[in-house]
């Protein structure tokens, strides 16, 4: 099971980014697929997940700005960030879970190693 992560990088207040994550290793077409987020000094938090539906659920932050996306053929979820903001600067972490039958969960096994976003 391997989660691969890119797309992040420098961008300005007010614009935007897409984040990607590859997994690779398993199908994935039946797992929750998240995205989290961590800044130096803060806890790890959810931005956004995507059950075996297509169903997404946000953080508070992220609604109206972020859309979480998955496309089980490709194994892959994207997160598509708008109107970012300093505050939005952090690792960005995907993560996967196959034992949510239903609506995603707040814990997951598997984990990427994160892409930067940096809002200045």
């Amino acid at each position: 099971v391997q989660l691969v992560e890119s797309g992040g990088g420098s961008v300005q207040a007010g614009g935007s980014l897409t984040l990607s994550c590859a997994a690779s290793g398993h199908p994935y077409r039946t797992w929750c697929m998240a995205w989290f987020r961590q800044s130096p000094g803060k806890e790890r938090a959810p931005v956004a997940s995507i059950d075996r539906y297509g169903k997404p659920k946000y953080g508070d932050f992220a609604k109206g700005r972020f859309t979480i996306s998955r496309d089980n053929d490709k194994n892959t979820v994207e997160l598509a960030m708008n109107s970012l903001n300093p505050e939005d600067s952090a690792m960005y972490y995907c993560a996967a879970d196959p034992g949510y039958l239903d609506e995603c969960g707040p814990s997951y096994t598997y984990w990427g190693q994160g892409t930067q976003v940096t809002v200045s």
